[in-house]
């Protein structure tokens, strides 16, 4: 992000083995969600779409991730990206429904590619190597990093970390990760945020890397601002983007870069942003 940054996770397992397990299992998701769905064969939105579900727009997704998404108090999917695409899903005349999945299912594209979803909304990077096996929206997010730490440590940035010796932790899979490796660091790994923020917690890391946003978000929780503080961002320049399919249906992809293009110029995607985020972009940093 420029102003913040998106990670997740990396996977060493093939495109086709991970399509082959998800032959053989709903989803591999490290939680449920409440609005799971079962691909069925595919149908046509009112705007001519194919999708995979007729009459909804399945989205894929990794929870949690607040604020992107996350369970509310009610049980209900909610977050920056799932009003995102509620807008896509407007122009085609029907619902959103989400699907809660590893993201390294996600990001690997065998998700889309075995008709689990029409697309993912998962806080994602826009990366080269990602672009090998998904297709991807126009950018609809700025991301950076962020460094959070127990108070105490003196550090102030990467270098302080690696000069005092801190244990730094990452999440598997993300872009974070990826940035602090080629720094030169062997962070220890963790299968989603919220293990990243135990390990923190309970002293196995003394600092971890994470997108900014989500950081910002951790630190509004007042058991957490009073142990925990955000050394530094990293700018590491990066765009979220919404995945879909290789050689994704140009309708769906038109339709999704679409409403993003118009809720930026009519305001809409402000309101979105000062929703979550309770600033107006390019205000974060």
């Amino acid at each position: 992000m420029a102003l913040w940054s998106k990670s997740r996770r990396r996977n060493t397992i093939s495109v086709l083995a991970l399509t082959a397990i998800l032959g053989l299992s709903a989803c591999g998701g490290s939680g449920d969600s409440g609005t799971t769905t079962t691909a069925s064969p595919g149908g046509t939105g009112a705007a001519g779409a194919q999708l995979v579900n007729p009459g909804k727009l399945t989205t894929c997704t990794n929870i949690p991730y607040e604020p992107f998404q996350f369970k509310d108090a009610s049980g209900k999917v909610v977050g920056f990206d799932v009003d995102i695409v509620d807008l896509a899903a407007k122009k085609l005349g029907v619902t959103q429904d989400i699907v809660d999945i590893d993201f390294a299912v996600i990001k690997s594209g065998a998700a889309m590619a075995a008709k689990k979803c029409d697309l993912a909304a998962a806080g994602m990077t826009i990366t080269d190597e990602r672009k090998q096996n998904i297709d991807f929206s126009v950018p609809y997010f700025d991301a950076t990093q962020a460094l959070l730490a127990k108070k105490g440590t003196g550090a102030k940035s990467l270098e302080d970390v690696k000069a005092k010796g801190l244990k730094l932790g990452a999440q598997a899979s993300t872009t974070g990760l990826d940035y602090v490796k080629k720094k030169g660091f062997d962070p220890t790994e963790y299968a989603d945020s919220p293990k990243e923020l135990l390990a923190l917690q309970s002293g196995q890391a003394d600092v971890i890397v994470q997108d900014l946003p989500v950081v910002l978000t951790w630190l509004k929780k007042p058991e957490i601002a009073a142990k925990f503080e955000l050394l530094t961002s990293l700018d590491t320049g990066e765009q979220y983007g919404i995945g879909l399919k290789k050689n994704a249906d140009p309708v769906l992809l038109k339709t999704i870069n679409d409403a993003i293009t118009q809720a930026k110029a009519d305001g809409t995607y402000d309101q979105i942003f000062m929703k979550w985020f309770g600033k107006k972009p390019g205000e974060l940093g």
